[in-house]
């Protein structure tokens, strides 16, 4: 089975900003690292983020939440938000993909 996660949460104002380079920072070590079978997206409008990560490979994020740059990002993940984020992991299997990276397996 495959690893699906979508998170979404409201950064407060004055985070918003950190919030997203802090972001961008882990896709900076994924590019630089190129792990294969998985694909991560964020979204942002305004203050509001939403990530999906799919883990075409394996039911587990470790690929990602090792990375330096997401344990960073992670640290005071809950001091930039204006409530927790809303996490939901499921485990399914991929039927189709257009356009992820990933693909099916």
């Amino acid at each position: 089975m495959q690893r699906v996660t979508v998170v979404r949460y409201t950064a407060k104002s004055e985070y918003a900003d950190e919030n997203e380079a802090l972001a961008r920072a882990v896709f900076a070590e994924l590019e630089e690292s190129k792990p294969e079978g998985i694909s991560y997206v964020i979204f942002r409008e305004g203050c509001a983020f939403l990530h999906v990560f799919v883990n075409a490979r394996a039911d587990d994020a470790d690929v990602l939440t090792q990375l330096p740059a997401f344990k960073a990002y992670q640290a005071r993940i809950s001091e930039r938000c204006e409530n927790p984020p809303d996490v939901q992991r499921s485990r399914m299997e991929m039927l189709e993909a257009y356009g992820l990276a990933c693909g099916r397996t």
